[in-house]
C-alpha cells in the first residue's frame, strides 16, 4: 500500500520594511530622546543649586528671650494671703499691688512702736524742760555768790542737778532714737506684708489665691514678664564661632519656616562658655554638640513670644572649609 506524499507547507516571510518607513520611525525616536534630556535638565540645575555652598557665614538655631529672663516672685514674707489684686494676662506698671498678706499683726506692731516713740518724745521734752529750769537756778545762785549775797554750797548744788538733768535728756533722746528706728521696722514689715511690681510687666502665671498660706521658700506666686526688648539667643556650633562677630547682621526666621517672614537682627556679644545643644532635635546630637551662646537684637522692636524657635543666619561670606574657630 503505497502512502500518499505529505506536501511541505510553505514558510509565510515576514514582509520587508521599505525604508521609506524607517526613516519616520527613527525620527520619533531621537524626537522623544530630546524631549526627555530637556525634562531632564531643569531638574538637574535645580538639584545643583540646593547643593550649591550657602550664601551666609553661618546658620544657628535659636529661641525668642529678654534680658534677664521671666521673673518669679514670691512672698518675702510667710502667712496667709488675703488679698490677690491681679490675673493672668494683666498688664501691671511699677509699683502696683499684686498681693497682700493678712496685715493685722504687722499693723499691731506698727501702732505699738508708734506709741513707744511718742512716749520717749514725751520724755525728752519733760527733760529739756527741767534742765532747762536746773540751768537758770544754778546761774542765779552763781550771781549771787559772785555779789556776796549767796551761799557757795547751794550754787555748786545746782550746777549738778543741773548736769544730771542734763545726762538724763542725752538717754531720753537715745531712747527716743531707739523707739523711732523700731518703728521704721515696724513699718518696713507692714510694707513687706505687701508685693508690689518692681517694674511695668505682664502677669504670665499667678499660683496662690486668697486663703492660701505661703512663705518665700514655697515657690513662686507670681511669674511676670518684663516690658523689654526682645533678643534672641542662638546656639553657635563650635564650627561657626570664628566666622561671627559682635555687629554683624543676620536674619531671624520661624523655625517651621512657613509663615514666609524674617526679622532683620545683629549680633549684640558672643559667649566665652561652650555647652551642649539644648535645641536640637535630635538627642545623640544635643548631648555631643558644642555650642557657644550668641546674642542678637532685632533692628526693629518685635513682639514675639518669649521661647518661640527660630532660624538665625549670619549674613556674610561663608567660613573656609576646615577653618579652626577662635576661641
Amino acid at each position: 500500500m503505497k502512502l500518499p506524499c505529505r506536501q511541505p507547507v510553505p514558510t509565510r516571510t515576514p514582509p520587508r520594511m521599505h525604508r521609506g518607513v524607517r526613516l519616520p520611525l527613527a525620527g520619533m525616536a531621537l524626537g522623544l530622546a530630546a524631549l526627555l534630556g530637556a525634562c531632564s535638565r531643569p531638574a538637574e540645575q535645580a538639584g545643583d543649586g540646593a547643593a550649591a555652598p550657602s550664601a551666609y557665614a553661618a546658620v544657628a538655631r535659636g529661641r525668642i528671650g529678654i534680658e534677664g529672663g521671666l521673673l518669679s516672685l514670691s512672698m518675702p514674707r510667710e502667712g496667709t494671703l488675703a488679698k490677690v489684686a491681679v490675673h493672668e494676662g494683666d498688664h501691671v506698671k511699677q509699683g502696683q499691688l499684686l498681693a497682700q498678706l493678712d496685715t493685722r499683726p504687722a499693723t499691731l506692731a506698727v501702732e505699738a512702736a508708734q506709741a513707744q516713740r511718742e512716749q520717749a518724745q514725751a520724755q525728752v521734752k519733760l527733760l529739756g524742760i527741767r534742765l532747762a529750769a536746773a540751768k537758770l537756778r544754778a546761774q542765779r545762785l552763781a550771781a549771787a555768790v559772785a555779789a556776796g549775797a549767796g551761799d557757795g554750797q547751794s550754787a555748786d548744788d545746782a550746777r549738778e542737778a543741773a548736769a544730771q538733768l542734763d545726762a538724763q535728756r542725752l538717754g531720753a533722746q537715745a531712747a527716743l532714737d531707739l523707739a523711732s528706728q523700731k518703728l521704721d521696722e515696724a513699718r518696713y514689715e507692714l510694707r513687706q506684708r505687701s508685693l508690689l511690681a518692681p517694674f511695668d510687666a505682664d502677669v504670665v502665671h499667678v499660683s496662690a489665691q486668697p486663703g492660701a498660706t505661703v512663705s518665700p521658700g514655697s515657690g513662686a506666686v507670681f511669674t511676670l514678664l518684663p516690658q523689654k526688648p526682645r533678643i534672641v539667643r542662638a546656639e553657635l556650633n563650635e564650627s561657626f564661632v570664628g566666622a561671627v562677630h559682635p555687629g554683624m547682621h543676620a536674619e531671624v526666621v520661624p523655625d517651621n519656616g512657613g509663615s514666609g517672614v524674617q526679622w532683620s537682627a545683629h549680633v549684640l556679644r558672643i559667649g566665652q562658655v561652650y555647652g551642649p545643644s539644648t535645641l536640637d532635635n535630635d538627642p545623640q546630637v544635643r548631648a555631643n554638640a558644642r555650642t557657644v551662646e550668641c546674642v542678637l537684637a532685632f533692628d526693629q522692636p518685635q513682639d514675639l513670644r518669649i521661647g518661640q524657635r527660630v532660624i538665625v543666619r549670619f549674613e556674610g561670606k561663608p567660613a573656609p572649609a576646615g577653618a579652626a574657630p577662635k576661641d
